[in-house]
């Protein structure tokens, strides 16, 4: 499966180390303003090299529009995207062409299809997301005209956790950091441990809060189209994520209903309701593993099923949420602008 959404349609192709990535976005509304600005912007927070706590691959990221787009607005119909690899080095995976990488998609990848693009994972490479990055800049141009706004953060790494709720956090420090973390205090802590894992070849995982504002009461549908699952399905969609948590999630397991019941200054439900949106901050949690491939020797196996050891070559981050704060909120606005999309929504408003 290559498409993603139902009234907003975002598919994706390309490789990691092919030629270019790319996509094709269906679905957005005609007549709205492009700002091309916005979509560098975007790209630009998401792309390697950015700093010293990511992978030092260096690729601009440039997209190229090839249709739907005419005198900077969009035209209603697809809208073709392809952002070219210039910084692909596919030479850098020949050791691991027989050998499947622990934590990694190759072995069952080759089970599913028989064959495999071993440079650097091929299509389940985290180098596809940079298509939703442009994708969801041009969603969120259409949340913009709505009043929307969405913001993820970096809360935390490894065992640094930031100490307060969002809503006690001053979100416009989050770019201040290269963690993008809005706490200063976490996230001077959270560079030290990125940093030690990478001088120690190895990786570290942690969580990313994101919160939108702004959305109406009445996305989402009460049974198979939930938005909490559409969110769910989106953020578990993204590499290396291995938990989605709404509202206070598992800690609301711990409570009574007369204490978890929302009123009119608590938001226990992460802004959703029976699955449509009930006008509060829309905010949930995710759970980034850390990343599988670092320098330290592991065991793992050869195609022909025999152990061998594995020290990984290439260039790979240490710690992937800064760089994922950008892929989430691409996919939390792909998710929240394909619900004001839907028929049932749209002739409410009518």
């Amino acid at each position: 499966m290559n498409t993603f959404g139902y009234h907003l349609r975002l598919t994706t192709f390309g490789e990691s180390h092919g030629s270019a990535i790319g996509g094709v976005l269906d679905g957005l509304p005609a007549g709205l303003d492009i700002d091309l600005d916005l979509l560098r912007r975007e790209m630009q927070r998401r792309r390697p090299g950015q700093s010293a706590l990511t992978t030092p691959r260096d690729e601009q990221d440039e997209v190229e529009i090839l249709s739907g787009v005419f005198e900077g607005k969009s035209l209603g119909t697809p809208i073709g995207l392809i952002i070219r690899n210039t910084d692909h080095r596919p030479h850098d995976y020949e050791a691991m062409k027989l050998v499947h990488r622990p934590g990694h998609a190759d072995f069952v990848y080759e089970s599913k299809y028989g064959i495999r693009d071993y440079r650097g994972g091929g299509r389940s490479s985290a180098r596809e997301t940079a298509v939703r990055v442009a994708a969801g800049a041009l969603s969120r141009m259409l949340l913009n005209s709505k009043g929307i706004s969405i913001q993820a953060f970096v809360s935390a790494v490894k065992d640094v956790h930031v100490p307060l709720p969002y809503t006690a956090l001053d979100l416009s420090l989050t770019e201040l950091s290269p963690v993008r973390c809005p706490h200063p205090a976490s996230a001077e802590r959270m560079v030290q441990v990125i940093e030690q894992a990478r001088e120690a070849k190895d990786s570290v995982g942690g969580i990313i809060t994101c919160v939108a504002k702004g959305v109406p009461a009445g996305l989402g549908d009460p049974v198979f189209g939930k938005l909490n699952a559409r969110l769910a399905d989106a953020m578990v969609s993204i590499n290396a994520v291995k938990g989605f948590e709404m509202g206070d999630g598992f800690s609301s397991t711990l409570r009574q209903g007369s204490e978890n019941n929302d009123s009119a200054d608590t938001n226990h439900d992460g802004g959703i309701t029976g699955g449509i949106s009930n006008g509060k901050d829309i905010w949930f949690r995710i759970g980034f593993k850390p990343v599988s491939t670092i320098g330290k020797a592991q065991t793992t196996t050869n195609i022909q099923g025999e152990e061998v050891i594995l020290e990984a070559t290439g260039r790979h981050d240490p710690c992937v949420l800064p760089r994922a704060v950008p892929i989430v909120e691409a996919m939390a606005a792909l998710v929240i602008a394909d619900a004001l999309l839907s028929p049932g929504y749209t002739a409410h408003l009518k």
